[in-house]
């Protein structure tokens, strides 16, 4: 019982970034549907907050983001000028970042394979897909001209999150297409960023099993 209440923080989080990911295609259309979406965004914050206040000493600067994130994203909302659109991004991109470092850290020092690692694990790497959607909104919001995307996806900012997860998958189609250089060596640095993730991780809980496994 006092395992699965510890598991389900991460499982949670798991779930509601899967949930903003898959949903964001259906969503990501006129300003209604965009204002759901804008606040369904807030759930996974919500949960990484919770998550992070089990990990001492990350919890107040993920709280002083958070609310960073929800005054600019009313602000912008309301006042949709780009300057508020980017530095709403910003904040978003900041507290992504150190969701994602506040987790690697319980991930690291793990002496054993549990379920909430695994899920840990998992959200990380969606983090780490949303920091860098975070970060090319907040550029495209200043530079509208940075990305190049299809006629038929121009209108639509989510495509960047889309953007974001075939590069930090290695993927790749070279269907948007970043433009500035400062942009594109963004883009290449998330790419190393997914392989070398993934690479510490699974030696992270590689190393992790041994020591479960291993004779006392």
């Amino acid at each position: 019982m006092l395992q699965k209440a510890q598991t389900r923080p991460d499982l949670l989080l798991l779930l509601s970034l899967l949930l903003v990911i898959l949903i964001h295609p259906l969503l990501d259309h006129g300003d209604f549907r965009r204002l759901v979406l804008g606040g369904l965004m807030f759930v996974p914050l919500i949960l990484a907050t919770v998550r992070l206040s089990l990990i001492k000493g990350w919890v107040w600067p993920s709280v002083g983001l958070m609310l960073g994130a929800l005054v600019f994203t009313v602000a912008s909302t309301l006042f949709p000028h780009p300057a508020l659109v980017a530095v709403k991004w910003g904040i978003l991109t900041a507290f992504f970042g150190l969701t994602a470092a506040g987790l690697f850290s319980y991930l690291r020092s793990a002496g054993a394979v549990t379920n909430e690692h695994l899920y840990t694990a998992i959200s990380i790497y969606l983090l780490l897909g949303l920091l860098w959607f975070a970060l090319y909104s907040a550029i495209d919001a200043v530079y509208p001209g940075a990305f190049l995307r299809s006629s038929t996806t121009a209108d639509r900012p989510g495509e960047l999150l889309y953007f974001s997860l075939v590069t930090l998958s290695t993927i790749g189609y070279g269907d948007v297409v970043p433009l500035q250089g400062e942009v594109r060596m963004l883009a290449a640095l998330e790419g190393i960023t997914g392989v070398l993730y993934v690479a510490i991780t699974v030696a992270l809980l590689v190393n992790a099993y041994r020591q479960q496994s291993s004779p006392r």
